[in-house]
C-alpha cells in the first residue's frame, strides 16, 4: 500500500488522496479504491516513518514521491496481489532506505541491520528445514504407526508385527518390512540383530537354510548406515563438512562375499528390497557378466558390494578405485562360508582379505592410497564389522574360548591346528567377544523336511524319475545331479518324455543361468535339473520336492540340496534315489545326520511296466539324435579348421559308399520317426497301472492312489453341490493318474525304514569278502587250466 505526500502546502492529504484515486481509477480494482477513501490522517500519527513528507518547502516546485508501507502492520490486506509483488515491493523499499541514509554512521547501522538480518534468515532457514525433517520423520513414525502400506494401501494390524517392535529398528526399515509381509522375525534374526545392530559386535552365525540369514546380517547394516545418516542431518547445515565426514558418500561401506553368482544376485535383492525407498545403492559384481558394464557401475560409488571372489579380485588386481580403497570399510560378510574354503575360491578370497586394513582401523601398511585415508574423521575410523554365516559350520572348543578371552592372534601370525572356518575368521579380522549364534539342530536340517529314498538299479534311475515326476509331479521341483554328463542326459531324455524342464550348471553362460533361474520361478508346476550350483542359497518360494538323481560327494552338499525345499517354516520332501553302490554313502549321510531311520517313497510296482516302456522308446530316439549331432559337430569342426587354413576338402568316398550311406541314413530317419510317432500315441494316453480296468473301475483293487483320488472327487462333488444349476465347464478328471504331491503320498502310505549303519557295514564287507573269493577262484581256475595245457604240451613233445 502506497501513502501519497505532497510537497506544496496548500494541497492537503485528503486532496492528494483524491488524486490519487483519480489517477488510478482505471488501473486498480474498485476495492482499492475503497481502502484509499479511508482516513489516513486519523490511523497513521505523523511521527509515523512512512508518513514523513520527503518534499519541504525548501525544494520549491514541489514533487510527489510514493513510499512503500507495510499492509500487515495496519491490519490491511490487498486482495489481487502476488505474494511476489509484496516481496519486490519491500526490496525495493529497503534499497531506497540504503541510498537515503546519511554519511554519518548511517551506513554502518544498515549493514550491521543485513547481517542480523542474514543471520535471521539463516536460522529461519535452518528452522524450516528441522521442522520440514521433523514432520517428515513423524509422517513416517504415523504412517508407520498407522500401518499404511505404500504398495497396496491397506491398513496393517500392528500386533501381527510386535516381534519386529523389539528389536528397535529404523522407522524406514519398519515400513518395508511392513510392505514385504514379514510378520515376525526368524529366531536367527531375533539373535544376530541385537547383537550386531546394537551391539556392534562381530557375528558367526550358523542355521538351517531357508532360515532368513540375508536379513540377519543384511538390516544390522542398513540399520547403522541410516542412523549415521540421520546424525548427520542432525548437525545442520552449519557443520556441513563434519556432517559430510561424519557420513560421507560414495565410500564403500559394505563388502558381502558369496561362492555362486546366482546367490550373489539374490543377496543384491533382498538388500534392494529391504532400503526400497532409502539413499543407499546396492550393486553386484559376478563373473559371466560384463566387465565394463560392472566398471560402469562401480563408478556411480556405491555403498553396498555384493560379489564372487573371482570377478571381486580380478577388478582389484586391475586396481578398480572404489574396491580398492577399502579404509572406510566398515562391514565385511562371508555368506555361505564352508563353500569358501573349498578349492578354486579360497586363493582368491585369502588375496581379498589381505587388502583389508587391521580390525582396530589402523590403515597403515595396506595398499590404499593414504591421501584418502586422511581426509576421514575419527567418527568414520570405527572398527570393523565381520559377520560369517552358513548353515553347516563347526568351531572348535578352543577357538569358542579364544573369542570369549579375546586372545585372537593378528591375521599375519596365525596359529596352527585351527580348521579352514576358523582361519577366515581370524583372516577377515574377528573381533574377541563374538557373537557365536548357532541355531543348528542335532541333524542340521530343516524341521519340517520329511526325507525318504527309493532303493533302485543304476538303469532305473531315469525310470523312478520319470515316475515322480508323472505321477507326482506337483509343485516346483529341483533334480540334482553331480555331474553335468548325468544331467544332459537325465534332461534329453525328460524332454524327449514330453517334460519341460529347466536345466543349470556352472558350463552355461550366466545369461542363460539368470533365464533358467527365472523361468523356474514363474511358473507354479516347472522342474529345474541342476548340479551342486544351485545348491547353494537360492531361495525359490514354491519348492515342494528335490529329487537326489546322484548323491552327494559330502553331507554339507547334501544339506543345502535339501533345504531348497521346506524354507521359512514351510514343509517340503526330499527323495534319494539309491543304487547298490550308493547304499555306503547313504548309510554314512545318516551317521553324521545322527538319523536312524528314513521312509521309503511308496513306488507302485504296476506303473513300472509302462513306464519302462515309454522309457525304452525314449532311449533309443535320444541314442539315434546323439549319434547324428555327433557326426554333424565333427564335420562342421573338420571343414571349419580346413576353411582356417585355407584347405579345400575333398570327398575320397565311392560311388557305392556314398549310396550307402544315404541308405543308411534314410533308414535311421524311418527308424526314428517310427520311434517318435510310437512314443507319441503313449505319451497321449495318461499313464496308468498295468492291472487297470477300463471298464470296472475297482476291476483290479483299490491302491491307495485311487483310494486318494476318489476321495478328493467327493469333495469336490460336496464343494460344488451348491453350484449345480451353474452351467460351467468342469474340471476333467483322469481315473488313475492324478497328480499328488510326493509329500502327500510320502505321508499317506510312506513305510519307515531303520538304517542301521553297521548292519550296512557288515553288508558292505561281507560283499566284498565274496568278491575277493570269487576272484581268487577265478584266478585258482585259471592258473590250474594253464598248468593242464602245459603238461598236454610236455606229453605231446
Amino acid at each position: 500500500m502506497a501513502a501519497v505526500t505532497e510537497a506544496e502546502p496548500r494541497v492537503s492529504s485528503k486532496q492528494s488522496n483524491n488524486k490519487k484515486g483519480k489517477r488510478k481509477r482505471t488501473h486498480i480494482d474498485p476495492e482499492i479504491d475503497r481502502l484509499d477513501s479511508l482516513p489516513w490522517n486519523s490511523s497513521i500519527s505523523q511521527d509515523d516513518p512512512f508518513s514523513v513528507i520527503a518534499g519541504s518547502h525548501e525544494l520549491e516546485g514541489g514533487f510527489l514521491s510514493l513510499e512503500e508501507i507495510d499492509e500487515g502492520d495496519y491490519g490491511l490486506e490487498i486482495p489481487g496481489l502476488d505474494k511476489k509483488v509484496k516481496k519486490e515491493r519491500k526490496n525495493k523499499s529497503k534499497k531506497q532506505k540504503d541510498s537515503d541514509a546519511d554519511a554519518d554512521g548511517v551506513e554502518e547501522e544498515v549493514e550491521e541491520e543485513g547481517i542480523n538480518v542474514e543471520d535471521k534468515k539463516k536460522r529461519k532457514k535452518r528452522k524450516k528445514k528441522k521442522k520440514a525433517k521433523e514432520s517428515s520423520r513423524v509422517d513416517e513414525t504415523t504412517s508407520v504407526s498407522n500401518n499404511k502400506d505404500d504398495v497396496e494401501g491397506e491398513s496393517v494390524d500392528e500386533t501381527e508385527f510386535y516381534g519386529w517392535n523389539e528389536l528397535r529398528l529404523h522407522p524406514l526399515l519398519m515400513k518395508s518390512i511392513y510392505r514385504l509381509g514379514f510378520k515376525e522375525p526368524t529366531p536367527i534374526q531375533k539373535a544376530c540383530i541385537p547383537a550386531a545392530a546394537h551391539q556392534g559386535k562381530d557375528v558367526v552365525g550358523a542355521a538351517e537354510t531357508g532360515s532368513g540369514k540375508t536379513l540377519a546380517f543384511g538390516l544390522p547394516i542398513l540399520q547403522r548406515l541410516l542412523e549415521e545418516q540421520d546424525k548427520a542431518s542432525n548437525m545442520g547445515d552449519n557443520v556441513g563438512e563434519e556432517a559430510e565426514r561424519f557420513a560421507p558418500k560414495g565410500l564403500l561401506r559394505a563388502l558381502i562375499i558369496t561362492p555362486t553368482r546366482e546367490l550373489a544376485i539374490q543377496v543384491t535383492d533382498h538388500f534392494k528390497e529391504a532400503a526400497h525407498g532409502i539413499n543407499i545403492r546396492v550393486v553386484s559384481i559376478v563373473g559371466g557378466m560384463s566387465t565394463e558394464k560392472q566398471e560402469r557401475l562401480l563408478k556411480a560409488r556405491p555403498e553396498i558390494i555384493v560379489g564372487t571372489p573371482g570377478r571381486l579380485w580380478e577388478l582389484m588386481s586391475g586396481g578398480e578405485k572404489h574396491l580398492v580403497e577399502l579404509h572406510s570399510l566398515s562391514f565385511f560378510v562371508l555368506d555361505e562360508a564352508d563353500r569358501m574354503i573349498e578349492n578354486g575360491h579360497f586363493r582368491e578370497l585369502q588375496s581379498i582379505i589381505d587388502m583389508l586394513p587391521m580390525a582396530s582401523g589402523s590403515i597403515g601398511g595396506q595398499s590404499q592410497s593414504s591421501e584418502n585415508c586422511q581426509t576421514l574423521s575419527n567418527m568414520q575410523i570405527k572398527k570393523r564389522q565381520t559377520f560369517v554365516f552358513s548353515a553347516t559350520i563347526a568351531l572348535s572348543a578352543d577357538f569358542r574360548k579364544k573369542l570369549k578371552r579375546g586372545s585372537l592372534k593378528s591375521k599375519q601370525s596365525m596359529a596352527d591346528g585351527l580348521n579352514s572356518i576358523e582361519m577366515l575368521s581370524e583372516r577377515a579380522g574377528m573381533r574377541a567377544n563374538a557373537a557365536i549364534i548357532d541355531l543348528t539342530n542335532a541333524s542340521i536340517l530343516a524341521n519340517k523336511l520329511e526325507e525318504s529314498f527309493i532303493e533302485c538299479k543304476e538303469e532305473d534311475k531315469d525310470a523312478c524319475l520319470y515316475y515322480i515326476l508323472s505321477v507326482h509331479g506337483k509343485g516346483r521341483t529341483i533334480v540334482f545331479c553331480t555331474s553335468i554328463a548325468a544331467l544332459r542326459h537325465t534332461s534329453a531324455l525328460l524332454r524327449i518324455l514330453g517334460i519341460n524342464v529347466w536345466t543349470l550348471h556352472a558350463q552355461m553362460q550366466q545369461r542363460a543361468r539368470l533365464k533358467a533361474i527365472d523361468r523356474f520361478r514363474s511358473n507354479e508346476h516347472a522342474i529345474l535339473v541342476a548340479t551342486d550350483v544351485a545348491a547353494r542359497g537360492l531361495d525359490i518360494p514354491g519348492v515342494r520336492t528335490v529329487v537326489h538323481y546322484q548323491l552327494p560327494h559330502s553331507a554339507e552338499v547334501y544339506v543345502h540340496r535339501s533345504g531348497r525345499t521346506a524354507r521359512a517354516c514351510t514343509d517340503g520332501c526330499s527323495i534319494a534315489l539309491i543304487s547298490s553302490n550308493d547304499t555306503s554313502k547313504f548309510a554314512s549321510l545318516c551317521k553324521s545326520f545322527s538319523k536312524e531311520s528314513f521312509q521309503r517313497f511308496p513306488l507302485e510296482e504296476s506303473y513300472m511296466q509302462e513306464v519302462m516302456r515309454r522309457l525304452s522308446l525314449a532311449r533309443q530316439i535320444d541314442k539315434i539324435t546323439r549319434k547324428d549331432s555327433q557326426e554333424k559337430a565333427k564335420k562342421t569342426w573338420f571343414e571349419r579348421n580346413a576353411e582356417s587354413i585355407e584347405l579345400m576338402v575333398e570327398n575320397d568316398d565311392s560311388e557305392e559308399e556314398r549310396v550307402n550311406n544315404h541308405k543308411q541314413k534314410r533308414v535311421t530317419s524311418m527308424q526314428l520317426k517310427n520311434l517318435q510317432q510310437e512314443l507319441n500315441t503313449l505319451l497321449s494316453r495318461p499313464l496308468q497301472p498295468k492291472s487297470f480296468s477300463h471298464r470296472y473301475l475297482a476291476g483290479a483293487g483299490i491302491s491307495p492312489l485311487l483310494q486318494h483320488q476318489f476321495e478328493e472327487l467327493t469333495r469336490q462333488k460336496l464343494d460344488q453341490g451348491v453350484n449345480l444349476g451353474d452351467n460351467k465347464r468342469r474340471k476333467l478328471v483322469v481315473i488313475g493318474q492324478d497328480c499328488v504331491e510326493p509329500l502327500q503320498a510320502l505321508r499317506s502310505s510312506g513305510q519307515e525304514v531303520r538304517m542301521d549303519v553297521k548292519e550296512t557295514a557288515e553288508k558292505r564287507r561281507d560283499l566284498e569278502n565274496l568278491r575277493r573269493k570269487r576272484k581268487g577262484e577265478k584266478k585258482r581256475l585259471r592258473d590250474q587250466r594253464r598248468q593242464q595245457k602245459k603238461r598236454l604240451k610236455e606229453v605231446d613233445e
